[in-house]
């Protein structure tokens, strides 16, 4: 089976109502001592790739395992699909799959024997689980290391370990915790694929969390950035790249200093970049006005890139007034 195939599901894909929040969070807060991990977190999450973005100890961890029930929140609460955290309910558990940030493997087991365990604690069959778990592997790249015992995995394969336990039952939404740790750059751009392809191939939503914003931004449509416990912002990207300032980047083909001196006769202040570009602030949202200044002047063509930093400049901006709020 190809590596990035897609196992059959038991349901078509999207079984969950898109129009329906599959989070839902009011006043969620939790307390370590005198430590405040989250801070009235308010949430309407709908169904789709999600990305948790922030720095470390940002509380982005401490939200997946409240939101798991494996965290008991000091005040607030939540729904995940319309089930309350609070509720020990086995049936709505196993909809729910979750690959943690640390190693949670049982040191001894074949990787197929461990995942296969892991199908049965969610309710699957022995046989079934074992089927699906093949299935499963092969999505996630294991080859023939799924016979060897977890414990002489290196990092790169606990994190596919990681992640076929947490898909191994067939879940509606799935917490992926800095899934991407460890993995070396073809193995990420692997790894990054197939999360992408949940919810648009598999129905399966995703709630991942990381510190890099490159990772979210690959696979994700909407974004959290959490800082110091609480939403600092949450949209669709589109909708955050929008409300931020634009950036127009533009790889002339040729005659670089051209494009410098008519877009410089235009009142824009240019600054050339090392890998050959030049970027300048633009006060529109779209590049109509490049493209008529490139045909009034006769200048070569060019790749135009609009707003190539917008929420890397947004993240930043965020957590440094989160840091001026909380020094």
């Amino acid at each position: 089976m190809n590596a990035l195939t897609s196992p059959p599901r038991t349901a078509p894909p999207h079984r969950i109502d898109p129009q329906r929040p599959i989070i839902e969070v009011q006043g969620l807060t939790k307390l370590f001592g005198a430590q405040r991990a989250l801070a009235d977190v308010n949430l309407s999450v709908p169904a789709g790739n999600i990305g948790l973005l922030g720095p470390n100890g940002a509380g982005k961890s401490t939200l997946i395992k409240c939101l798991l029930n494996l965290e008991t929140p000091t005040s607030g609460t939540a729904k995940v699909l319309g089930v309350d955290i609070r509720a020990s309910n086995r049936a709505s558990r196993e909809r729910v799959g979750y690959s943690p940030e640390q190693d949670c493997q049982i040191p001894g087991m074949a990787g197929c024997e461990y995942v296969t365990y892991c199908g049965q604690l969610s309710g699957m069959p022995f046989r079934v689980a074992r089927q699906r778990t093949h299935e499963i592997l092969d999505l996630v790249g294991m080859g023939q290391e799924r016979y060897r015992p977890v414990d002489t995995y290196s990092t790169g394969m606990k994190q596919r370990i990681k992640l076929a336990q947490a898909l191994v039952h067939d879940p509606d939404i799935v917490f992926l915790d800095e899934p991407t740790n460890g993995l070396d750059p073809s193995g990420r751009e692997h790894i990054l694929t197939l999360i992408g392809s949940l919810w648009r191939e598999l129905g399966v939503s995703v709630i991942m969390s990381s510190h890099l914003l490159h990772d979210i931004e690959r696979v994700c449509d909407r974004v959290i950035i959490i800082g110091h416990g609480r939403v600092l912002e949450h949209d669709t990207i589109a909708a955050l790249k929008s409300r931020h300032r634009r950036i127009v980047e533009v790889a002339p083909a040729s005659e670089r200093d051209r494009f410098i001196t008519a877009l410089t006769a235009a009142g824009h202040q240019v600054t050339a970049l090392s890998n050959g570009r030049l970027r300048l602030q633009s006060d529109s949202d779209s590049i109509e006005w490049l493209l008529d200044l490139m045909r009034q002047q006769g200048l070569p063509p060019a790749e135009i890139v609009a707003n190539p930093d917008a929420l890397h400049e947004l993240f930043i901006a965020a957590i440094s007034a989160d840091h001026g709020r909380n020094p």
